[in-house]
């Protein structure tokens, strides 16, 4: 999810960067692709990444040897 945010970032970025336009209060094309950035290395990290499946369903629990 974070990824996806990050692409749309990306783009509203490379937009105000081609049109050279800045919003009011200093935020430029780069600030989107600081943000964008920093929005793809909290997804490669795993945040916002948690499944809803708990117990035996997740990949721990298959990988125990049943007896």
């Amino acid at each position: 999810m974070l990824a996806v945010v990050a692409a749309i970032i990306f783009g509203l970025g490379f937009l105000l960067d081609l049109v050279g336009a800045s919003i009011p209060g200093g935020i430029s094309g780069m600030t989107f692709v600081l943000l964008g950035l920093a929005l793809l290395a909290l997804h490669q990290a795993g945040v916002g990444t948690a499944s809803i499946r708990s117990g035996y369903s997740n990949w721990r629990g298959r990988s125990r040897a049943r007896r």
